[in-house]
């Protein structure tokens, strides 16, 4: 009996913010090592169904490098990083295109559907109009060319809507096209971050393979559980948030600037991490809000 009460306990806690959030928009990117274990790619998309279930319009966009990198390896295409951003050839692209929409998305469609929920596939090619786009070099500040890599300079947001509007789940591969039909490879966050701040989105959720935000990346006990957007700065200028952490934080904060309320950053290896951020007083992760 103490068992059943304990877990009405829980039940009540949630409904607060169960109310809270109904009809919200929350955007999820998944990506990182996360998506390696089959198992918790499973539980992740059980608990985006459930969000669903009690009422968030959940839209999920996820990466794939792990799984471009092994398919480009066993077609002996080589790898190549420039400044942080893969070079992209015909070849490539071609990779990219079908790893992403034939393996990564159809198998987290298929989980969601699996679990019960209805997840529907919504190619970026169709609703990312993409531009070309340059890497630039830290050292001189020179434009690089990595090929087929672009940057959204608009967004369709009817198809997300409409599968909204009918109680579907988009799942959406970070691909985006130009008006000539040409494809283009980009950042998931960066599509995710654009993704949020076209719906208005309620909240923009990372879940990947880290903590959050750390004030020592080597001590996850330096965990920053709330991060206002006028602290960014002095965050980058200390080093607090560096690497590729920088491009995300800075494309969540213009989501922000723009419409978005909340930005969670989470690890998704934690299991029900996703609803502990949500439906929990304590939450886990980082969070990042106007201020």
């Amino acid at each position: 009996m103490k068992d059943l009460i304990k877990k009405a306990g829980i039940m009540v806690e949630m409904l607060p913010y169960i109310q809270k959030f109904r009809d919200a928009i929350v955007v999820v990117k998944f990506g990182g090592s996360a998506m390696e274990d089959s198992e918790l790619t499973k539980k992740t998309m059980r608990d985006i169904v459930l969000l669903e279930a009690v009422g968030m319009k959940v839209v999920v966009v996820h990466g794939g490098g792990k799984a471009i990198t092994a398919k480009l390896a066993e077609m002996k295409i080589p790898t190549e990083f420039i400044h942080g951003f893969r070079k992209t050839c015909d070849d490539t692209i071609s990779v990219v295109d079908d790893v992403l929409h034939d393996e990564v998305n159809l198998n987290l469609v298929q989980a969601v559907n699996d679990i019960g929920g209805r997840g529907e596939q919504i190619s970026g090619k169709n609703i990312l109009q993409a531009k070309k786009m340059y890497a630039s070099c830290p050292e001189t500040g020179d434009n690089v060319d990595v090929g087929h890599v672009g940057t959204i300079a608009e967004v369709d947001t009817d198809p997300i809507f409409e599968a909204l509007k009918n109680n579907v789940i988009p799942v959406i591969p970070p691909l985006g096209s130009d008006g000539n039909g040409q494809v283009y490879n980009i950042n998931a966050d960066i599509a995710a971050c654009n993704i949020a701040e076209a719906l208005n989105a309620e909240k923009l959720v990372f879940v990947s393979d880290v903590p959050g935000i750390l004030r020592d990346f080597t001590d996850e006990s330096t965990l920053i559980p709330t991060i206002k957007v006028s602290e960014v700065p002095n965050l980058i200028k200390d080093k607090v948030i560096g690497g590729g952490m920088i491009p995300k934080v800075n494309a969540s904060v213009h989501a922000l600037q723009t419409g978005t309320k909340f930005v969670h950053m989470i690890d998704g290896r934690i299991e029900h991490s996703l609803l502990l951020e949500f439906f929990t007083d304590s939450g886990v992760g980082t969070m990042i809000i106007n201020g």
